[in-house]
Formats: C-alpha cells, structure tokens, sequence
C-alpha cells in the first residue's frame, strides 16, 4: 500500500483509541498525592517519633521511598500502579526509583557489568547528566549576576 503521509495520519488517527484524557489525570493525581501525602506521614513519624530535625527526616524519607520503589519494581508492583496512574508515579521521587531499577532488572540476563552495569542509568542517566549540567551552569549565571 503506497500511502501519503497525511493520508495515513487520517487512517492512523481515526484507527487509534481515543484516550481517556480526564480519568487518566484523575488517576494521576490521586496516586502522585497519595504518594507525597504517605512521605509527608513518612516525614511526620521520622520527625516526630524518631525525634529527628526536619532535614534529616526530609532525607531519611527520600531514602525510604526510592527503596520502597526500588523493591516494588523488583517485584513487579510499581509497574502495576504505574499502569494504573501513569504520571502519577513519574512526578514524585518513586519516578526516579522505577527509572534506575527497571532498566536493571531488564538487563539483568547480559551479566552484571555488561548487563546492569552498563545499562542501569539508561533512563535515568540523561536525566542526572542534563540536570547537572543546568544546575551547574544557572550556578554560573547567579554568581555572575552576583557580581554586578
């Protein structure tokens, strides 16, 4: 079939599944809030219970959900919720956590350094890389600015 390709984006367009645009938002915020909501109760305990200062238990509650993220990837729940809640899961840092642990699952069969090694920051490397180089470079900028 010798298509165009306005022709068959019509076709493709009018064949695809239209998105349920409302429900999937709905899905994500009740799960993204669910999440920051459960580190905010996370927070409170360390804070509270364990007599932690504020920023020690801000980062003892990051730590607490990569790992439960982590661990949920690995046992093949996140990617359910995920399904489930779309960008819901990426927003908070469990995002980060499914992010490093998947492509590492995935990889897992081509050994340790070829496999895991080489293909654990997949994802997530990009993300570290670039967001590194902004931060460093708005650094930069503010301390200029500073100058003046």
């Amino acid at each position: 079939m010798n298509l165009f390709k306005e022709t068959y984006k019509k076709y493709a367009d009018a064949r695809a599944p239209r998105s349920p645009v409302v429900k999937d938002c709905l899905h994500a915020f009740l799960v993204g809030g669910l999440i920051c909501a459960f580190g905010q109760g996370l927070t409170d305990v360390y804070t509270k219970l364990c007599h932690l200062p504020g920023e020690d238990a801000g980062t003892l509650t990051a730590c607490t959900l990569v790992f439960l993220a982590a661990v949920l990837t690995g046992l093949g729940v996140f990617d359910r919720i995920a399904k489930f809640a779309g960008a819901g899961t990426l927003v908070p840092i469990t995002g980060f956590a499914n992010a490093v642990v998947s492509p590492a699952i995935d990889s897992h069969s081509e050994g340790l350094i070829l496999g895991v090694g080489a293909k654990i920051f997949t994802v997530a490397g990009p993300v570290l890389l670039y967001g590194t180089l902004a931060g460093t470079a708005y650094g930069v900028i503010y301390w200029i600015a500073g100058l003046f």
